[in-house]
This record gives C-alpha cells, structure tokens and sequence, in this order.
C-alpha cells in the first residue's frame, strides 16, 4: 500500500476521520484512531492536524470540498441537480451526511467549528441560491435558506430516520416531488 503525502496525506486523514465520526460518532474521533483508520504511521494526524477541533473543522472542509466538486456540470436542468445532489449524496455518501450531522450538533459547543460550518453552508447556500436564480423564483437568496432546509431534511430521514426504508428509485421519486413542489410554491409567492 502506497502512503499518501502532502495534500493527499491531508485528505486522507479527513476522509478517515468523517468515516469514523460517521461510524462510531464522536467519542471513536481520535488522532490515533484516524492514523489506524487511514492506514498512516503513528503521529501522522497530529502532526497535519495538531488539536481535536483542527481534526474536526479538516472533516467539515473536507466534506465541503466534495460538495462543491460534486456538483453536475453547469447547463443541467435545476430541478434535476438538486434531485441528483440529493439523492446522491443520500446515496453515495452517507457517511458524509452522518458526519455532518454529529458536527453540527457538536459545533453547538464548539464556535470553531461553528464558524467553518456556518461558512460552508453559505458558500452551499450561495450556490443553491444560483440555481433557483436560474427557475425563476423570486428572491433566491432569500429562499435558498429553507430550500437547503428542506433538502436536508429529506437526506437526514435518508440515513437516520424511516426514509432509510425507501428503494433508492422510491427516495428519488419523494425527493423530485418535494422539489417540484417547493419550486412551485417559491415561483408562485404567497
């Protein structure tokens, strides 16, 4: 096995570390675990990532990265991208969405870690709000806040709530309806 360095050292030490807030939460987070987990020699983690909120805020950056990477190239139908981010993500990386949720409720202790969540979410939000610019809805910053809500919503019951029932065609399926829905309802106004 190949150990990575620098910048792929970096990301696979994050990776690790959303893996394990994902599978064995926050109190399986630590640097010698990451370092096991990521395959890399002992002190490996704390030598890129000195404290626990620097490990913590690297998961959320990271994770963010992936986001932005990850979305379909530009001239896509919008409804479709928020489908297929959606239920994509929902899909494909459901150890993202865990981690996420662990960390949002841990920044709620943590202002460090609040800050870079809260700046990920607006740069999220900032390009959602692109989107819905593109269909038309009037105020899109405006209503990119409860549009990502929404969504969110709907990948959270994926992963941690009945939703995890559903046949990956029948999550799509309520995922393109909820969208079609709200964007009828954002287009349309009060």
């Amino acid at each position: 096995m190949t150990v990575p360095r620098g910048a792929d050292r970096q990301d696979a030490i994050a990776d690790a570390a959303i893996h394990l807030v994902a599978t064995r939460g926050l109190r399986g987070l630590t640097h010698r675990a990451v370092d096991t987990e990521a395959g890399l020699p002992p002190g490996s983690t704390s030598y890129y990532l000195r404290t626990r909120n620097a490990l913590l805020t690297a998961c959320v950056r990271r994770m963010l990265a992936r986001d932005v990477t990850g979305m379909p190239p530009p001239g896509a139908d919008p409804v479709e991208l928020m489908v297929a981010m959606t239920a994509g993500l929902a899909q494909n990386r459901p150890d993202d969405l865990v981690a996420r949720y662990e960390l949002s409720l841990e920044a709620s202790r943590q202002p460090e870690l609040r800050a870079a969540i809260d700046e990920g979410g607006r740069q999220l939000r900032s390009m959602l709000a692109q989107v819905l610019a593109g269909l038309g809805v009037p105020d899109p910053e405006g209503a990119a806040w409860p549009v990502a809500a929404m969504l969110d919503g709907l990948m959270y019951d994926r992963v941690a709530g009945t939703g995890a029932t559903l046949t990956p065609a029948a999550f799509e399926a309520a995922v393109r309806r909820s969208v079609t829905a709200l964007i009828a309802g954002l287009r349309d106004g009060p």
